[in-house]
């Protein structure tokens, strides 16, 4: 609290305040600057308070409701109020030791009421409860308590172990499920695609198609008038007959192709003829019913 001391003057700091007593009681309380003493009187510092905010570190060991043994780091800052410094100085040995004793009883008050993750989502409500109670009653003694700080909460080491793989797992879960999300998407993007080109390749061999007939009748048509006494069946095997030595053509040219059975002779290229000139007759005939 401050050394006694007799002299004939004594100069008090800034942010502190002294304590005078006369033969020894408390008269009065000396405010920063220069003072007399009249020591033949019975006057003599008593002691000297610092007024700045001072901040003392708790650190707490409870229980939560669900069993969970977790440490609570507090912080209290706190300053002597000038006007009851005399009760500062007179009513408590030592003032921290007090802070600490009142913090330990509210926190194992309160949080063994409350789940592990209600402690962290509610712990400005228990700085609140400790520093409300630490302001009722350390007023009295002369010290104003400016703020309640909760650090810091440590739960036990196995806890934090078995919290971090229940977060991983979920994140791990949500991950599959995106994961799973994307890979339908580009699954039915694909069957789309696959559908939307086979679509169009149909199209295509269809119009490839519908171009072969109409050039075919053409030149059936042309053939037919100006070479007189010929028959539109004897123009289409002429046809098939130039398509077929053309694709025996192509195939012997390209030497990437793989080797090719086919009939050869004028009988079996007759029966070509006949397999493709009845195949467009019931092609036709399918058409018209």
């Amino acid at each position: 609290m401050g050394n006694s001391c007799c002299s004939l003057c004594m100069c008090v700091d800034q942010a502190s305040i002294g304590v005078i007593e006369k033969w020894g009681r408390f008269q009065r309380l000396a405010e920063p600057g220069f003072h007399f003493l009249n020591p033949c009187a019975g006057q003599w510092v008593a002691g000297i308070l610092s007024t700045r905010i001072q901040s003392l570190d708790v650190k707490i060991e409870t229980k939560t409701k669900d069993n969970v043994f977790v440490h609570l780091v507090c912080c209290i800052q706190y300053r002597v109020v000038k006007a009851n410094a005399d009760d500062a100085f007179y009513e408590l040995q030592n003032p921290k030791e007090q802070i600490q004793a009142y913090v330990f009883d509210v926190v194992r008050a309160l949080v063994p009421r409350m789940t592990l993750d209600e402690v962290f989502e509610q712990k400005g409500e228990v700085a609140k409860s400790v520093l409300e109670e630490l302001e009722k009653v350390m007023r009295e003694y002369g010290y104003s308590i400016e703020h309640m700080l909760m650090v810091d909460i440590i739960p036990d080491a196995s806890v934090r172990k078995a919290m971090n793989e229940i977060n991983a797992a979920q994140r791990l879960q949500l991950a599959n499920v995106y994961k799973g999300e994307a890979e339908k998407v580009l699954q039915v993007k694909r069957a789309e695609a696959d559908a939307e080109a086979k679509y169009l390749g149909g199209v295509g061999v269809a119009r490839q198609r519908q171009a072969i007939t109409d050039g075919l009748r053409e030149n059936i048509l042309n053939f037919s008038h100006k070479v007189e006494g010929t028959s539109s069946k004897e123009v289409m095997d002429l046809i098939m007959v130039t398509q077929y030595f053309d694709t025996i053509k192509d195939l012997g040219n390209n030497s990437k192709n793989t080797t090719v059975f086919l009939p050869h002779g004028p009988g079996h290229i007759r029966d070509i003829s006949d397999q493709i000139r009845n195949g467009l007759l019931e092609a036709s005939a399918a058409k018209v019913d």
